[in-house]
């Protein structure tokens, strides 16, 4: 039997928006939900809707020796040049109190009947609908604007994903409104809600995951394997849709992917040195050496693919790059081949197309297993069930100059990949300059958020976190730079970390990326 509803006195809506300081400010809320009504079909509404989705994210702007201390959470004084990547942007958030009295127990009947009521109109609206005419019904967005159950926001969060800058979005954004009694702004409704949910933490109702895979199934039934493990040490709550859909193209394929996606870089064909002066000198690189062999990853090309599976000195490895992390990381996996029971052969590592809190999900193309890319770890399926845990190799960002005067042997992967494709040298144009363009939540105030830090995981355990800029900078002077046992030096001017004079894995991340996979990371300060 369901709980009784709970008692709920209306909250005012407030309006939240972040103002250029980084700040969040609130104001009187003003719109009641509106009806809706049903439009013809339109099958090609899914990929005109990835389109607009991929098209909006693009656009969207918010000799002396000397140890530096380590920061606890809270503390500040890093100094910062700009970015290798991205000029840093103030990171101070703060958000309006979260509710009193969030219920705990089952949801009613009638919010459990709206709900499926919402998902029809979702299937209808992405099946029947034309662009901006997506519409839902207003009853059931009634039950839940007036529930008092805030959990039911995350129901609302995930429907307005798929139907923002629709009329039926600004009717879900208005329900969510009323219901958490936080106004969203007339534009960036989604990412306003869900940053407020994340930074409340608010709990998912009953029933959550299976109501999240009906919804996502209705825009890609490929997503499915990812809702279907419940031992998954998966947050579904953070997962939403990253604008693209999955890359599930057999290892080697150059083929499009039906619909679009982000698809993967396999063995792609290299060039030496001396035939990469098709890429700028100050271009950005992602260094990678591997018994002897090193290559480089030109930054467009890792932009365009954000994934490569390759053989790097005789070592199967996986590389992904999360642009919206600012995050190269390199994984060995020709080892879980070598030790998990029933795998044939290394991972292959592939690009989901959904997100959890910002960061790019992926997964093994065989197993289906899903994969926490920041920290290499098996999170569902069979991988997860044999405890994988994908060993890193160190990543030095750098520039093609630097890295090639270092290197000389080292190779480029070649100018068209192999696959006789054209690259702009740019292809996200500044995206990130003016801040995460995806829900992120509260964020560990100690830096700017996009501030690019070099991240290190002890044996122990610890995280450890140092300011790219200022340490580059330290260590040009001459100085020490050096936290946790932890000790940085420069290699091709990049950064590469090392314990007890042995180089150690390590990789960049924006700072709300290393700070949220691993909270209370101690950060080193100039």
């Amino acid at each position: 039997m369901s709980a009784p509803p709970p008692t709920h006195t209306a909250r005012k809506p407030v309006t939240v928006g972040q103002v250029p300081d980084g700040s969040w400010v609130v104001c009187p809320s003003r719109r009641p939900v509106q009806s809706a009504s049903r439009r013809r079909r339109s099958w090609h509404l899914v990929r005109r809707l990835v389109a607009f989705v991929v098209a909006a994210a693009l656009l969207v702007g918010c000799a002396s020796s000397e140890e530096g201390s380590v920061a606890g959470r809270g503390a500040g004084g890093a100094e910062s040049s700009g970015s290798s990547q991205s000029s840093p942007v103030t990171t101070a958030r703060t958000f309006p109190p979260p509710p009193a009295g969030v219920p705990s127990g089952s949801l009613t009947a009638e919010a459990i009947a709206a709900i499926d009521a919402l998902l029809v109109d979702l299937e209808s609206a992405i099946l029947l609908a034309i662009d901006v005419e997506m519409t839902v019904r207003s009853a059931p967005l009634e039950v839940l604007a007036s529930s008092g159950d805030v959990r039911l926001a995350w129901v609302l969060s995930d429907l307005l994903r798929f139907m923002q800058g629709t009329d039926g979005g600004d009717d879900v954004a208005e329900a969510a409104e009323r219901l958490t009694g936080v106004e969203l702004g007339s534009s960036g409704a989604w990412t306003a809600l869900t940053d407020v949910l994340i930074a409340w933490d608010v709990p998912a109702p009953p029933g959550y995951v299976a109501f999240k895979k009906r919804a996502f199934e209705i825009t890609d039934v490929r997503w499915s394997f990812l809702f279907d493990d419940p031992d998954a040490a998966i947050d579904y709550r953070l997962v939403s849709w990253g604008g693209v859909l999955i890359d599930d193209r057999p290892l080697g394929s150059t083929s499009p992917c039906p619909g679009g996606c982000i698809p993967s870089l396999d063995d792609p064909a290299l060039t030496p040195a001396s035939g990469g002066g098709w890429y700028p000198d100050d271009g950005l690189v992602f260094g990678v050496e591997i018994g002897g062999e090193a290559v480089a990853f030109p930054r467009n090309i890792m932009e365009t693919h954000e994934m490569v599976n390759m053989t790097i000195g005789g070592r199967r490895v996986g590389i992904p790059y999360c642009t919206l992390c600012g995050s190269a990381q390199a994984f060995f996996t020709d080892t879980v081949a070598a030790t998990v029971p029933g795998v044939a052969r290394p991972p292959v590592l592939r690009t989901s197309g959904l997100l959890s809190r910002s960061n790019k999900i992926m997964y093994d193309l065989d197993s289906r297993s899903v994969f926490n890319t920041f920290t290499g770890a098996a999170v569902s399926g069979p991988l997860q069930d044999a405890g994988v845990v994908l060993e890193q190799v160190a990543v030095v960002t750098t520039t093609w100059a630097a890295w090639r005067k270092d290197n000389p042997h080292t190779s480029i992967i070649a100018e068209d990949g192999g696959i006789g494709r054209t690259y702009k040298v740019d292809p996200l144009g500044g995206r990130d300059a003016g801040g995460p363009i995806f829900p992120i939540g509260d964020v560990d105030p100690r830096l700017p958020v996009h501030t690019q830090v070099l991240g290190v995981i002890l044996g122990d355990g610890t995280a450890v976190a140092f300011n790219a800029d200022s340490a580059r900078i330290a260590l040009r002077a001459g100085r020490t730079v050096q936290a946790a046992g932890v000790t940085l030096r420069l290699e091709a001017e990049g950064l590469v970390a090392t314990v007890n004079g042995r180089a150690v894995p390590s990789h960049q991340a924006f700072w709300f990326a290393w700070s949220q996979f691993h909270p209370g990371t101690a950060l080193w300060v100039a």
